[in-house]
């Protein structure tokens, strides 16, 4: 029995999933004559590059071609290439085993000879073209360069940047077409299409499966289809296919889900017992509860997932509402920061308990907006608040006081008031020190700071002087360097310009002595002489007889 990746393989150009504009392009080539001699197919594992490397070849010695370019796929030479039979025109070569120089020295010799018919293309189709050594490319440069006619090289390969690197004069003689991967959609309608050419049913939920697993690749897809297939008879169901390919019961997604959600550390320990004890792969578990956060962000964005079972999508949106995006978006970063050390830990479990135990540990993101409403909102010893009641009308309201009590109406925060303008006496002056030495601390903590250890020691004619509390030259400087912001100060309190003038401390004022620094050692010899003086006893006896005190 044939395999349903061969028996299905696509047999025109319009039989291609995703691919349309690799197909519409050689279709268009051989409608109308403009065919390239070299090609690159470039792509993920299993999306049609050899396929399509074939139904050119048919396409191009096809005896019933259509006008669009299509080959029929029932002549005798389309259905010798597409079974991959003998053919004397067309060539599959495997670069893994033929990949050194005089592969290609052969290779090229053979493409000197003309095709069996007259209206006919030779046509070689090399895969796995990046295992070719660089010297082996260079032995093929010269033909791609001036190629016989009729002669069509298709090179294959899933990693072009090899190529790149080893021989980049190659990349310019060919022309390049990088196929895509097969979404999940694309592959579960395939499989839905061979299920009914072949007589046979299967859930919706069991294709979706598959078709993750399948990573993009149809050929992988109509492999699992295959293999869940032999295992039994009767419709496809998901449990048949998590027990055929090993998958993870969607239960333990979730369990996930709920400690992370519930911030339940202690249940990680007995989810991952679960999971060895089942068998799982803990790297496929990582990354499939990778994709269930995804989902759980889209979900949480206004989004949509795709790609999940019923049970699952049912399971996110039970906990998506307790975890918000934010969080979710710091989980996500987490594991891409350690996935990589993940898999390559020698411990795979420990590494797995950890970021299971970083996720439901992780603090939770607050907006700014709910903390603002949630301490304007609160009274009492759990707001830190108190009723508007409470509150004169001229104290102005500091950030870390809660709004009114429920009903009342919200007192707004005032601005600074205008001051008081008037003249420019002593007495005045020095009353109205404190609430210069207030602006200043609003205005800069350093000036207000500075300010505080000053007094207003004289006013003569309209100048101002200030005096330091104590003598200290670097306070001195300070204030200096301050003189025009002090000014500014000074005259919102006047009706006249005024100047500022400094002076050190009063004579008479005694000096504060500069503070010793306090270590271990003194600390301990300032504890034993107070203990002496509290005790006479004590005290004569050390003296005495020459003791030494030990705490």
């Amino acid at each position: 029995m044939i395999a349903l990746a061969r028996k299905y393989r696509p047999k025109q150009f319009a039989d291609l999933i995703v691919q349309d504009h690799v197909a519409a392009a050689l279709r268009g080539a051989v409608a109308q004559n403009r065919v390239a001699h070299g090609y690159l197919f470039a792509g993920p594992r299993g999306v049609g590059k050899t396929t399509a490397a074939r139904i050119l070849a048919m396409a191009l010695n096809c005896e019933r071609r259509s006008a669009a370019g299509e080959p029929c796929g029932e002549c005798d030479s389309c259905r010798r290439i597409w079974g991959g039979a003998v053919n004397l025109d067309v060539v599959e070569l495997d670069a893994a085993s033929n990949r050194g120089v005089d592969d290609a020295r052969d290779l090229r010799e053979r493409a000197m000879y003309a095709a069996s018919t007259e209206a006919g293309f030779k046509v070689y189709i090399v895969d796995e073209a990046h295992m070719l050594t660089r010297e082996a490319w260079n032995a093929l440069l010269k033909i791609l360069e001036e190629p016989p006619s009729r002669v069509v090289f298709v090179f294959a390969t899933t990693e072009p940047q090899k190529i790149a690197q080893s021989a980049a004069p190659i990349l310019s003689r060919l022309q390049r077409f990088d196929f895509r991967r097969i979404g999940p959609h694309a592959i579960v309608e395939r499989l839905k299409h061979v299920l009914a050419a072949e007589g046979l049913a299967a859930d919706e939920d069991a294709l979706h499966l598959i078709a993750k697993s399948a990573d993009g690749g149809m050929r992988d897809g109509l492999s699992l289809l295959d293999q869940v297939l032999s295992f039994g008879e009767g419709p496809v169901t998901v449990a048949r296919v998590r027990e055929v390919l090993g998958l993870i019961p969607d239960e333990l997604y979730g369990e996930m889900l709920r400690l992370v959600a519930e911030r339940d550390a202690p249940a990680v320990f007995a989810l991952v017992d679960r999971l060895t004890e089942a068998g799982a792969d803990l790297g496929e578990f990582v990354s499939g509860a990778g994709e269930t956060l995804r989902a759980v962000l889209v979900v949480g964005m206004g989004g949509e997932p795709e790609g999940l079972t019923e049970g699952l999508q049912g399971l996110v949106r039970r906990y998506a509402p307790a975890l918000p995006p934010p969080d979710v978006v710091r989980m996500l970063t987490v594991l891409s920061e350690t996935e990589v050390p993940l898999r390559a830990s020698g411990n795979m479990r420990l590494a797995v308990e950890v970021l299971l135990l970083r996720w439901a540990m992780m603090s939770r993101t607050v907006e700014l907006e709910e903390v603002i409403r949630a301490l304007g909102g609160g009274t009492g010893e759990g707001g830190r608040g108190t009723s508007g009641a409470g509150r004169t009308a001229a104290a102005p309201v500091q950030l870390r006081d809660a709004a009114p009590s429920p009903g009342t109406p919200p007192v707004p925060r005032p601005t600074s008031p205008v001051p008081e303008q008037g003249s420019l006496t002593l007495d005045r002056l020095r009353a109205l020190w404190p609430r210069v030495v207030a602006d200043a601390r609003a205005q800069s903590q350093l000036l207000g700071a500075l300010l505080a250890a000053t007094e207003v020691a004289a006013v003569e004619g309209t100048t101002v002087t200030i005096r330091l509390l104590e003598d200290n030259a670097v306070h001195a400087q300070g204030i200096e360097r301050q003189r025009d912001a002090l000014v500014q100060l000074v005259g919102r309190y006047l009706t006249v310009p005024a100047r500022v003038a400094f002076a050190g401390p009063a004579s008479g004022a005694a000096p504060r002595p500069r503070p010793v620094r306090l270590t271990e050692d003194a600390a301990r010899a300032e504890r034993l002489t107070q203990l002496r003086a509290s005790d006479a006893s004590l005290n004569a006896a050390v003296d005495a007889l020459d003791l030494e005190l030990l705490e």
